[in-house]
């Protein structure tokens, strides 16, 4: 069996592959030892899912969080300011003696300080319009050529942001009945981009000052009055004495005295009741 050449020829071909086994199973192995050594070699430090190294990926982690944090803190401290912001707006506002008006880009009234709101004589304007709040109010004509005496065209200008209207003078009526004179400045605020956020309305109270002039105007005009009633009666004291002079009749001359004393009485009445007004008017000032 042994000398059985076909035996003899499997078993040749079974030590070969037996060593070929062998010697393969070794390379393999030693191909292994060198791949994990270089891998070893070329990342020392484990590997992040993402093929980051493990201590990478966490000093992201850590840079990300910082600036979250930071992030957070300065919103806070934005919302800080914009809290105190606010607040020193309003007390700004709540101490002002002109009333402020603010209406939005719709033209509905958004905000309202205690003096806008004890002049116009509503508890909260708020959520009206200015056809609304003023329809019971007259533009007084201005001396400036081509202003317009209807409220609602005079503002058209400044409500749709094209320009500031100043020196506007209304005659205002409350609900309740009371009234003013009202000075009105309106503003349009813009945004950065020129759009129209909204409008400001000032209200000035301008009643007392109203009824100074109008009291100045009519001592004008009494002191006119009373000069031309002045100089008439002087011209005819100054007719009568002359004809006193020259006249030899006793009796004309009793009449023309008692003309004379007549037309100085009267000029004292006038004098009188001058000056009566004059005092009684620095009086109530």
């Amino acid at each position: 069996m042994l000398f059985n050449p076909t035996m003899l020829r499997f078993g040749v071909l079974l030590l070969v592959a037996i060593v070929a086994f062998v010697l393969g199973a070794y390379v393999i192995r030693r191909l292994r030892k060198d791949l994990a050594a270089e891998a070893d070699l070329s990342s020392p430090l484990p590997l992040a899912p993402d093929g980051l190294p493990a201590h990478s990926y966490h000093a992201v982690i850590q840079q990300l969080k910082q600036q979250k944090h930071e992030l957070a803190a300065q919103q806070q401290a934005e919302r800080r300011k914009a809290r105190v912001s606010d607040t020193l707006s309003a007390t700004v506002l709540a101490n002002l003696s002109c009333g402020v008006l603010f209406l939005n880009a719709s033209g509905l009234v958004r905000q309202a300080n205690p003096a806008a709101r004890k002049l116009l004589g509503f508890a909260s304007p708020v959520g009206m319009r200015i056809s609304d709040l003023f329809h019971a109010a007259t533009l007084r004509p201005s001396g400036s050529r081509g202003m317009a005496t209807d409220l609602e065209q005079a503002l058209g200008p400044a409500l749709k942001g094209k320009t500031v209207m100043q020196g506007l003078v209304l005659d205002y009526r409350t609900p309740d009945g009371h009234s003013h004179v009202l000075e009105l400045t309106v503003s349009p605020v813009l945004a950065e981009d020129a759009s129209l956020m909204g409008t400001t309305f000032v209200l000035n109270d301008q009643t007392e000052l109203a009824r100074i002039r109008e009291d100045e105007q009519l001592r004008r005009e009494i002191s006119a009055e009373m000069a031309l009633g002045l100089r008439s009666s002087l011209t005819t004291i100054a007719g009568y004495a002359q004809q006193l002079a020259h006249s030899k009749d006793s009796d004309l001359a009793g009449q023309l005295a008692s003309d004379i004393a007549q037309e100085a009485a009267q000029l004292d009445r006038t004098i009188g009741s001058f000056l009566a007004g004059a005092r009684a008017a620095a009086t109530s000032s």
